[in-house]
């Protein structure tokens, strides 16, 4: 297997675990008073868009030549890390 098809496996398997997190936020957040329920929600969605946003270039760095992939895998690194950021920041403020 090569270095391209581990690092994509990697991230897929690091993105399914985020999926999971964030789904375990949603659910504390429906406990969550009316009030910061909603705020909760926007910042879920916010991940959610985030997620999407690492899984297209996933898919873009998959598919790409061989020279390319190397340069996006920076690209990708920097993408998943804001998502963990946000995850932690988010499990933060959803305490429960």
């Amino acid at each position: 297997m090569s270095t391209r098809d581990e690092f994509v496996r990697k991230m897929h398997s690091l993105l399914d675990k985020g999926n999971a997190e964030i789904d375990a936020l949603e659910a504390k957040a429906e406990h969550a008073e009316a009030g910061a329920r909603d705020a909760y929600h926007k910042q879920i969605a916010a991940l959610r868009t985030k997620q999407e946003e690492a899984r297209a270039r996933l898919e873009s760095l998959r598919t790409a030549g061989e020279g390319a992939w190397q340069d996006m895998k920076a690209g990708v690194d920097i993408a998943w890390e804001a998502i963990a950021e946000a995850i932690d920041s988010a499990k933060s403020r959803i305490k429960k």
